[in-house]
């Protein structure tokens, strides 16, 4: 389990990147008594000693689950002009899922990030401009093609939504939206039942 974190406690996020589900998942184990953790005092944290987490994966033949885990966790890059809005977001899939999460104001910024971090995920919203999402788009599909991509916004004509998909924006997410409904899209595909 040599690409698993070695630190003796771990997050709840954590724990869920290398289990391949949801940060949630994990609190209901804890909660629930299937898997050893605590909750830290006066918080809603929870945590998870090293020693827990090894029986649980043994006990439950994890072993080769974890031992792909990636140690970092998935990256994620949220672009939103709003900078109140794109470190709420941001934070929110932070300790949510245990993602490690940049945030960027416009195109160039989200050019920047991209090329410093290799971002698995890239939520993006209209409201940095069409053409500039548009641009941001195109280039993510010909410089890394299996960044997956989300673009929200609050309204898109068909030709923004045409525009948008010629250019490779597979999802498109209108506002108003859930936290739910990004923590969903962000999450494994395989999501284990335990």
């Amino acid at each position: 389990m040599n690409a698993m974190p070695s630190k003796p406690v771990l997050t709840t996020g954590e724990v869920a990147s290398i289990l391949k589900v949801a940060a949630r998942t994990v609190s209901k184990w804890i909660d629930s008594g299937r898997l050893e953790g605590y909750r830290i005092p006066g918080s809603r944290d929870r945590r998870v000693r090293r020693e827990a987490l090894d029986t649980f994966i043994a006990s439950h033949g994890l072993n080769a689950l974890a031992e792909t885990a990636p140690s970092a966790g998935t990256r994620v890059l949220v672009v939103d002009a709003d900078t109140a809005t794109a470190e709420l977001l941001a934070g929110a899939i932070r300790s949510e899922t245990g993602h490690a999460v940049d945030s960027a104001r416009t195109a160039f910024e989200a050019g920047v990030a991209l090329a410093r971090a290799a971002p698995a995920w890239v939520v993006v919203d209209a409201a940095i401009g069409m053409a500039e999402v548009t641009g941001l788009t195109a280039w993510i599909r010909a410089t890394a093609p299996g960044t997956r991509l989300v673009v929200t916004g609050h309204a898109f004509t068909p030709q923004d939504e045409s525009t948008l998909r010629q250019a490779g924006a597979p999802t498109i997410l209108r506002k108003p939206f859930t936290l739910r409904t990004v923590l969903q899209m962000l999450a494994p595909r395989s999501a284990m039942a335990v």
